[in-house]
């Protein structure tokens, strides 16, 4: 969809259909000149209430009228809503072209939040369709945004950064069969072929267990797909900020191994590398923005199955940092992959790390779909994470690290176990159990269970939802500015 942001009115963009937000209380801004849409909202037909949407025709366009509630609530969480239901209704109509006409006296992120709204709400995955629908609702071929002043950047910022969260929704959402972890590495090379300043390694499982990873190598072991480590780097000119370590779990399949899983749902388990696609989508965005930080992405892929080679309940292995570890539930996986992975980032010198990873259904419980789960080991950090996460709409939620909860995961024969052997804190054990791969590092994970498929908000409603994208674009952003 082709993007742009301008300071002509909207009759003046060539949209076929144009949209105005409603405040509470502050009627059209702009009526056309028969007074078509002030009537529209004096009858009651047009509303300010969020998600409403009257329709109306005049100057010849289409003109959609969208509620945004009260002007307290304009942030960019409520762009985001109020353009998703607007490119919805858009598309029933078989618009084409779209404009938006910013309210007055928002800021630049309400601007960022309509574009992003809009493109996430447009986004579809249908390559493996057989043949399109001639029922299914256009697609919008463009999207404008008209406002006073120049809001170029923000547009311009916003379109890419959704871009970056469709194409992980891509990879998330492509079926396990053809999303290996090669695949996966491929598309890490294809990455750092496209942008500059970005590149990539990708090692296998002779180099995995050359580099000492029993834990990662453990995982991988059931499969007859070989495993992916994939290493990013973008080391902008200029950059004299910490190196931020982006580092996701990309488990392309998770039957739960020997600790098989039930059959229903197993299908979703394709998402289990959410995390993974995040931070690979991510560190491109921060690439093409030109974010004056240094980053290195490290990704640990690879499936979970059972087989005659898998790691059984009750080995023991040994990380890369020379812990070992006793494996009480190979469904308890993604913690193993990642405690390699953490390792590896801080030795390629990552100073600030943040993980992203589908790693455990208490969080579900405990949180749902609004909030993945936050843990830190620095106050600092966590809090500009918290910052970051308020920001891109991607909400997160501090639970604690304790000192009891740690005793948890002591290990019987190993320094500490996979699994505990009581059903407490499953979210917070897990934590604990990677803060052992950090050193001092400052470090946040980001439990994303919960919110990295089938969000069911307006413009992210089924299937992957590139989660966490929009969040560490921002995070990279403050980094680099030291905000």
């Amino acid at each position: 969809m082709e993007v742009r942001a301008t300071t002509d009115p909207p009759l003046q963009t060539n949209a076929d259909t144009v949209c105005l937000g409603l405040v509470e209380g502050e009627g059209v801004a702009h009526d056309v000149a028969d007074g078509t849409l002030g009537a529209l909202v004096e009858s009651g037909e047009a509303s300010a209430r969020p998600r409403k949407v009257a329709v109306a025709h005049a100057d010849g366009v289409r003109w959609l009228l969208v509620g945004l509630g009260a002007r307290h609530e304009l942030d960019a969480e409520a762009a985001r809503v109020a353009a998703a239901v607007a490119e919805t209704r858009a598309r029933e109509l078989g618009a084409q072209r779209l404009c938006w006409e910013l309210p007055h006296h928002v800021d630049d992120a309400f601007a960022g939040g309509l574009v992003e709204g809009t493109l996430l709400s447009a986004y579809r995955f249908d390559r493996f369709k057989s043949s399109v629908d001639d029922d299914a609702p256009s697609r919008l071929e463009a999207l404008v945004v008209s406002a006073h002043h120049d809001v170029g950047d923000p547009v311009g910022r916003a379109a890419l950064v959704a871009a970056a969260a469709n194409a992980a929704r891509d990879l998330q959402n492509a079926p396990a069969n053809e999303m290996t972890p090669t695949r996966l590495g491929e598309r890490a090379r294809e990455l750092a072929e496209e942008v500059d300043g970005l590149s990539a390694e990708v090692d296998g499982r002779e180099a995995i267990a050359r580099g000492a990873m029993g834990a990662f190598g453990a995982v991988a072991r059931g499969s007859d797909e070989d495993p992916a480590l994939i290493t990013l780097r973008y080391e902008p000119l200029g950059a004299t900020g910490p190196v931020l370590g982006l580092v996701g779990k990309a488990v392309t399949f998770d039957t739960g191994g020997i600790s098989i899983k039930p059959a229903a749902k197993m299908a979703e388990m394709k998402f289990d590398m959410s995390g993974g696609a995040a931070v690979l989508e991510a560190i491109g965005a921060i690439a093409r923005l030109e974010l004056p930080v240094r980053v290195v992405a490290v990704i640990g892929a690879t499936e979970n199955m059972p087989s005659g080679h898998a790691v059984k309940p009750g080995d023991i292995v040994r990380a890369r940092n020379g812990i070992t570890i006793e494996v009480n539930n190979t469904d308890a996986e993604g913690r193993l992959v990642l405690s390699d992975c953490l390792a590896w980032a801080v030795e390629q010198g990552a100073e600030r790390i943040v993980d992203l990873a589908t790693l455990t259904g208490a969080i579900v419980v405990a949180l749902g779909s609004t909030h993945a789960g936050l843990f830190a080991n620095d106050d600092a950090w966590a809090a500009d994470v918290e910052a970051a996460a308020r920001t891109s709409g991607e909400l997160v939620w501090r639970l604690p690290l304790h000192a009891e909860t740690a005793e948890l995961i002591k290990g019987r024969y190993a320094d500490i176990a996979n699994a505990t052997e009581v059903r407490k804190a499953g979210s917070i054990t897990a934590a604990e159990f990677l803060k052992h791969f950090i050193g001092d590092v400052p470090w946040a994970h980001i439990d994303i269970a919960g919110t990295a498929w089938d969000l069911e908000r307006p413009y992210a409603r089924k299937g992957g939802a590139g989660f966490g994208v929009r969040l560490l674009v921002d995070l990279a952003q403050r980094v680099a500015t030291g905000d």
